[in-house]
């Protein structure tokens, strides 16, 4: 049934469920969904301000990285360091907790051994009217590549996916270190009364720049973690990665005896936008992953009805479809997937509709009637030739003739 984003907000509230998993095109709204849940969990109150201080609900999205900006040093190009926006968590993570060295490890199991963050000690630099400044400890951080010898290295500007790395490693160990307070059953044995009203942990998308094995790694350390949550906690993940949703979904199905977790405290599910601006939110089978290839080419089946709208962006996952099967298949190259008779031609059409466009609400101009002729070919051309069964559940993957 469609739904407003305040409904499915809502609808997340009322599942009661200790794990949500949702999978989600980007563009869908997963980030907007964040916001409109906190909103909902714990709305603003200027009128109290006691109800304010409560932290009810921890979030993970991108507007958590909007904490961490960087100083380029555009005077002198050498002094490049990242800076941290004055906040509570951090505070208590950094200074309180003395979490820098886990998060230093963490950082490193996602990006290098050598790649060493330098969180800063309090200083005072002058302003520019010659004033004392303090700059207080755990507000920057500094990163190096060691060399393993006493030769000092210089501080660098890491890239866009190692900085993605470290906030994450800073929001894993405090959630890593939050759990353990929360696991104190009695609040009055807890080290901290500040996580006391702590009701939700809503994660989005932690960590899309990491290769497979990495990402595969990150996914079983999050569930790890969440499965060993022994209070009321209740965790919402969403992604747009059908790698991280498939490895949290089989960890999630695996109940271990030992811990509280059960497979039933798990809900999986598709969060989707429909074209008049509403949103869909289904429950997934909970006896299989999510079979991404047969999900698209149902997409596709989809946008070439009479009724569908075929997009730019269809091009792209019908090209994510063939360069799965070619490698699944052995070929070298996807496009001798496509039909022998103007192979070339077709090839350089999905090149060129696919480079635009890469996912459902990032593109929306409709393309030429020829180009949906080709499109509806194409797909019907791959369903014959590898076998592909009808389907109408496109999260449930049944057995194929072929080995596709």
């Amino acid at each position: 049934m469609a739904q407003s984003l305040t409904e499915i907000a809502q609808s997340l509230k009322d599942a009661n469920k200790k794990v949500q998993l949702i999978y989600a095109f980007n563009g869908t709204g997963k980030t907007r969904l964040s916001r409109e849940f906190k909103e909902l969990i714990a709305p603003k109150n200027p009128e109290n301000e006691e109800e304010e201080t409560k932290i009810k609900m921890m979030y993970y999205n991108a507007f958590t990285e909007d904490l961490f900006y960087w100083d380029n040093d555009l005077d002198n190009d050498v002094d490049r360091k990242l800076k941290i926006q004055p906040n509570t968590y951090t505070n208590w993570v950094l200074i309180e907790q003395g979490q820098e060295p886990n998060i230093t490890t963490h950082f490193q199991r996602y990006t290098s051994d050598k790649l060493t963050p330098y969180f800063n000690e309090e200083y005072t630099v002058k302003d520019q009217n010659n004033r004392d400044v303090t700059i207080p400890a755990y507000s920057e951080v500094r990163f190096s590549f060691e060399r393993g010898n006493d030769e000092p290295s210089e501080f660098v500007k890491i890239s866009k996916g190692e900085e993605s790395c470290f906030v994450w490693s800073v929001f894993y160990s405090l959630l890593a270190q939050t759990i353990n307070v929360l696991n104190v059953a009695e609040e009055a044995d807890r080290e901290t009364d500040q996580f006391n009203d702590l009701q939700y942990v809503f994660i989005d998308d932690p960590v899309s720049s990491l290769d497979d094995t990495h990402l595969i790694e990150l996914a079983v350390n999050i569930a790890e973690l969440i499965k060993s949550n022994q209070s009321d906690l209740k965790f919402i993940i969403t992604t747009h990665n059908p790698l991280f949703y498939n490895v949290l979904f089989n960890e999630f199905n695996n109940a271990d005896s030992s811990s509280g977790y059960k497979v039933k405290h798990c809900a999986k599910r598709r969060f989707e936008k429909l074209a008049d601006g509403t949103f869909l939110l289904s429950d997934q089978s909970s006896d299989s992953p999510f079979s991404y290839h047969l999900f698209l080419l149902s997409e596709l089946d989809k946008a070439i009805l009479p009724s569908g709208n075929i997009q730019k962006y269809h091009f792209n996952f019908l090209r994510n479809i063939l360069e799965k099967m070619s490698t699944f298949l052995g070929y070298n190259k996807w496009r001798d997937l496509l039909p022998e008779e103007s192979r070339e031609a077709y090839y350089n059409r999905i090149i060129n509709l696919s480079s635009h466009g890469k996912f459902s609400g990032e593109e929306t101009s409709i393309i030429h009637d020829n180009d949906k002729r080709v499109l509806e070919y194409l797909v019907n051309q791959i369903k014959t030739n590898y076998r592909f069964k009808s389907n109408n559940n496109p999260i449930v993957e049944e057995e194929q003739d072929a080995t596709v």
